[in-house]
C-alpha cells in the first residue's frame, strides 16, 4: 500500500550540494503535508522541514534555514529536499515522512505527527 521511497544521498564536501528526492504510492499524496526529519548516529531523530499539502507554507529547523529548501510536485508524487551549504553536522540520514493530515505541526513536530516513513538515503558531509 503506502510506500515512500528516499533517493539522492551520498557524499559531498563541506559547503556542497545535494538534492533530495522521495517518490510516494498508495495514498493521496497531494491531501497530505510531508516532511523530511534526519538521525545521525547517537543522536535522536531530528525534524528537518514540513510543506503543507498543497505546497503553500514551509517550515524548516533552525539548524538548516537558510539552506535548505523543500518542495513538492503533486503531479508527480514527489517530495524533494534541495540542501545547499552543507555542514559536517548535516550527516545523517534522511527519512521522507507523511503527516496525519494536510498541515504541517512545526510547534512541536513530533514523530508522532506522522504515520509513514520511508527507509532512508545517507548523507555524508566531509573532506
Amino acid at each position: 500500500q503506502v510506500q515512500l521511497v528516499e533517493s539522492g544521498g551520498g557524499l559531498a564536501q563541506p559547503g556542497g550540494s545535494l538534492r533530495l528526492s522521495c517518490v510516494a504510492s498508495g495514498f493521496a499524496f497531494e491531501s497530505y503535508a510531508m516532511s523530511w526529519a534526519r538521525q545521525a548516529p547517537g543522536k535522536e531523530l531530528e525534524w528537518v522541514s514540513g510543506i503543507e499539502n498543497d505546497g503553500s507554507d514551509t517550515h524548516y529547523a533552525d539548524s538548516v534555514k537558510g539552506r535548505f529548501t523543500i518542495s513538492r510536485d503533486n503531479a508527480k508524487n514527489m517530495l524533494y529536499l534541495q540542501m545547499n551549504n552543507l555542514k559536517p553536522e548535516d550527516t545523517a540520514r534522511y527519512y521522507c515522512a507523511k503527516a496525519l493530515g494536510g498541515v504541517v505541526q512545526a510547534i512541536t513536530p513530533s514523530p508522532l505527527d506522522y504515520d509513514y516513513w520511508g527507509q532512508g538515503t545517507q548523507v555524508t558531509v566531509f573532506s
